[in-house]
């Protein structure tokens, strides 16, 4: 067993940009539920305003589809009364339109992740080419073994999929978790029994705030990605033990990040 310590990194946002894929996607797992074809004009093929600008409420994968499903219906509250509204009671919307299409979270994102390996499947270099790398991250990260530091990352994304792109970004993680191992706090708990982590790296405050109030964790570094998907509020008034990570100090040594 190595006796390096380990920082864990979020990878959507953090590590890659995949928003063209997250639409993609999502807008063709919708069509597919709904019996339409995924060539229809129901849908743009560019990405909504409205997407974009929820992404940094989306925790789970199918939660996409709901947006999707959402943009689909004239009468929707997302069309009707637009992003912001919808983002001031994101999570109770996302059930309204569960409930509204008699959907579940596993039913949706079971559907996503087989629309991903259709797409992999039938177009590998596209499906690959839709995740932009954030270029001063894989550069980082390609260094810190030279510091006597292993890196390894907790997504919320399948550990499937995430492994195919690091694949592709010719990254080597020490570990990597998937949504299907656990929670973010759980594994992290689990990691610390047998690892020294010195830090974790999201871009979801939420997430960061959860994981300080779990117990075995509260003093665990945190750092909020300034270059992810952040909400308008999410870097002001941070708490003492999360700290603002932009990209200038990510590529400085990791003693001077805090």
């Amino acid at each position: 067993m190595t006796n390096k310590p380990l920082l864990i990194f979020d990878f959507d946002g953090v590590i890659v940009d995949g928003l063209y894929e997250y639409w993609e996607s999502s807008r063709t797992t919708c069509l597919k539920i709904l019996g339409k074809s995924s060539n229809s004009s129901l849908l743009p093929l560019e990405v909504p305003p409205a997407f974009r600008q929820l992404r940094p409420w989306v925790h789970k994968g199918w939660e996409m589809v709901v947006l999707a499903a959402e943009l689909l219906s004239p009468e929707s509250s997302l069309l009707k009364n637009g992003s912001k509204s919808f983002s001031e009671n994101y999570d109770q919307r996302c059930k309204e339109v569960l409930n509204k299409w008699q959907w579940s979270p596993d039913f949706l994102q079971y559907e996503l992740d087989n629309v991903r390996r259709e797409a992999i499947i039938n177009d590998l270099p596209h499906w690959l080419a839709s995740h932009q790398a954030f270029p001063e991250v894989i550069k980082r990260l390609n260094q810190f073994n030279s510091e006597g530091i292993e890196f390894g990352i907790i997504t919320t994304k399948s550990a499937e999929f995430t492994d195919k792109l690091l694949r592709f970004l010719d990254l080597k993680p020490a570990i990597l978790y998937g949504h299907e191992s656990g929670s973010k706090p759980t594994l992290l708990l689990d990691l610390l029994k047998h690892r020294t982590i010195k830090g974790f790296i999201e871009d979801r405050r939420s997430t960061l705030e959860l994981v300080l109030k779990t117990p075995g964790l509260n003093l665990l570094p945190c750092y909020l990605a300034s270059w992810g998907y952040l909400k308008p509020e999410d870097s002001t008034n941070l708490p003492p033990n999360i700290h603002l990570l932009e990209p200038k100090t990510l590529a400085t040594p990791l003693a001077s990040w805090s």
